[in-house]
């Protein structure tokens, strides 16, 4: 039988289906690729998966019997991590898990659990890098705005943390590098997507955009930022490991002036 390589639309709901599709259809030999990262394999014949949430749901339903919470919590964080072939390592486990009739979450012994737990262990450390490091600006129309440009795709992970957190503000977290993001309107947290102008800059504060108050809470961390930074007790290489340098350009005491 000719090797089959499945085509889904990049969503959880989507790889559910196309793991329902090899089960339902017993298919030996398959790759799952997300349709965005989609590359021709060799020998292999391309099928597009329709994202079908009763479908998905039944495994996920199967996958409750069968995973303890932290094997489906390292299985959702892992999916997340976008990584070049990560719905194959998914698929294995998934597979490992239902041959078995115990737990397969600590059986690092099997290839697959174990790159899922060391995968699912570095989005978890993203998501509290988000959450400790993210800087909201405030809008013109009064609308705390922040934009992030992390390693894996945690804005889901991250969007109980700041409704519970800023419960009684209007809020954005964009994901510029998948644009698309969260907005909180006070009641619930919604997924968006915007069209900035080309050339808008996330690194800076544009008075366009953004009120006079965020030019003086900005200024106020950047003297703060000095002041705590005298040159005697600077250490930059401590800083660094508390808050790596791919993050400084979000927050507000980094900003050049």
């Amino acid at each position: 039988m000719q090797a089959k390589n499945l085509i889904y639309d990049g969503s959880f709901d989507g790889f559910l289906s196309a793991v329902f599709h090899v089960f339902e259809l017993k298919l030996k030999h398959v790759t799952i690729q997300n349709q965005f990262e989609n590359q021709n394999v060799l020998f292999s014949e391309n099928e597009n998966i329709v994202t079908e949430e009763t479908k998905a749901n039944r495994v996920w339903k199967g996958l409750k019997s069968r995973l303890s919470s932290l094997g489906r919590y390292q299985l959702y964080y892992a999916f997340l991590s976008e990584q070049p072939g990560i719905e194959d390592v998914l698929l294995d486990y998934i597979q490992y898990a239902f041959s078995k009739s115990n737990p397969i979450d600590k059986d690092y012994s099997h290839p697959s659990v174990l790159k899922l737990a060391q995968t699912a262990k570095m989005v978890g450390r993203e998501k509290h890098r988000m959450e400790a490091f993210v800087r909201f600006r405030l809008t013109k129309d009064h609308i705390f705005f922040a934009n992030i440009e992390p390693d894996f795709n945690v804005l889901p992970l991250i969007q109980k943390h700041f409704k519970r957190r800023y419960a009684d503000q209007k809020w954005m977290i964009y994901d510029i590098k998948r644009h698309y993001g969260l907005f909180y309107d006070l009641e619930k947290v919604e997924i968006i997507d915007m069209d900035f102008p080309t050339n808008f800059d996330f690194t800076k504060t544009d008075s366009e955009y953004f009120s006079e108050q965020e030019f003086e809470f900005q200024k106020l961390w950047q003297d703060y930022f000095k002041a705590t930074n005298i040159g005697s007790r600077k250490n930059m290489k401590l800083h660094i490991r508390h808050v790596p340098k791919r993050y400084w350009k979000y927050l507000s005491e980094k900003q050049p002036e």
